[in-house]
């Protein structure tokens, strides 16, 4: 047996095509959002439009780096003389797992800013290039550290990468354990970013049903207020006083008022259900983004923690791939969450298509 024949072949097929959708997919959703943005500048003035737009920007960089060179490692599996190109790609996913964790982290101290402080937001504009900055440091350090643990494991001793043993039936990868130390970085970003989502998501929704539930308890009270001096011992008065002083044209003001209740009511109730909708759709919104960003990372992070544990084998490696495939799907799934869902994206997208 040969190492090409590394990977069998219907596995090869399987990940490469899904490989070649999500890049085509993800790197066209994000480049269109991209641009439709850049057209609008008022938009990109924005706080929420920066920051979501620097996760649109990871994705484009995913889909034009890290999911081509996955797709080669695919192809090529790796030979016992490439410990630089394992180490660019395990670079590729460090580097993609500490982004995209962050990024959605950002969205969502800022979704969190926006229900909480609507009027006196603590993430302006400087706050936020700091925080973006900040990400693009800790994103690229993570792409260094796996670099960082060939030298160090290759000071005064020849450490190689991948060593393949072949045999009659199977074919397995005797792999250097401390060169994947650097997942002990990337699995407690995960973990910190999916415990602050599901808190965070559940404030806010918490916040806006309050709101809701309050203006809406206190409307009808007004109303009713409003509507007490009213009684058909009052307007029958006033109608017979009106007709006995001349039968004027113009109604009493009884009436005038209780008409004026009632249309402050519809609009109470109107404003109410508009309301109602509003909820519905941001608590399908959050559980889209929080279930999309966990079942898409949740396997790849599992198996770096198995990793860890017991240590590298043919299986595992042939199982992380699989499961980086899933991860890499977000790179399509964002636009779809972050912007198309947006009101003003809609808007600007609905003007260039008419137009």
């Amino acid at each position: 047996m040969e190492l090409d024949n590394l990977y069998p072949t219907s596995f090869q097929i399987t990940l490469t095509v899904f490989l070649m959708i999500e890049c085509l997919l993800g790197l066209s959703s994000n480049l269109t959002v991209l641009v439709l943005y850049c057209m609008k500048l008022n938009l990109v003035s924005s706080v929420s439009i920066t920051v979501t737009m620097n996760l649109h920007i990871l994705d484009a960089l995913v889909c034009v780096g890290c999911i081509p060179f996955t797709t080669v490692v695919v192809l090529l599996p790796l030979k016992d003389n490439n410990a630089l190109f394992s180490c660019f790609h395990e670079a590729c996913i460090s580097f993609t797992s500490v982004a995209t964790a962050t990024n959605v982290l950002a969205i969502t101290l800022d979704r969190y800013d926006i229900s909480a402080r609507p009027a006196n937001r603590v993430l302006t504009m400087g706050r936020a290039v700091a925080l973006l900055g900040f990400i693009w440091a800790l994103s690229f350090l993570s792409f260094l550290v796996p670099f960082i643990e060939v030298a160090f494991f290759n000071q005064g001793v020849s450490v190689q990468n991948q060593t393949v043993e072949v045999d009659n039936t199977t074919i397995q990868y005797n792999t250097e354990p401390g060169l994947y130390y650097h997942l002990l970085a990337q699995i407690p970003i995960f973990c910190f970013t999916s415990i602050i989502m599901l808190v965070t998501y559940y404030k806010i929704l918490q916040a806006l049903n309050i709101h809701i539930v309050t203006r809406f308890q206190t409307a009808p009270k007004k109303n009713a207020s409003e509507k007490k001096p009213i009684s058909m011992t009052e307007t029958q008065a006033c109608e017979s006083t009106d007709i006995q002083s001349g039968g004027r044209t113009n109604p009493p003001l009884a009436m005038r008022t209780s008409v004026s209740v009632i249309i402050a009511l519809r609009r109470a109730v109107k404003r109410h259900k508009e309301r109602r909708k509003q909820q519905k759709k941001a608590v399908r919104t959050s559980l889209l983004i929080i279930s999309t960003f966990l079942l898409c990372w949740t396997p790849i992070t599992l198996l770096n923690i198995i990793l860890l544990c017991v240590g590298p084998s043919s299986f595992i490696m042939r199982l992380r791939l699989g499961f980086l495939v899933m991860a890499y799907g977000t790179t399509f799934f964002h636009p779809l969450l972050y912007a198309f869902t947006r009101q003003k994206f809609q808007k600007v997208l609905k003007s260039k298509i008419d137009f």
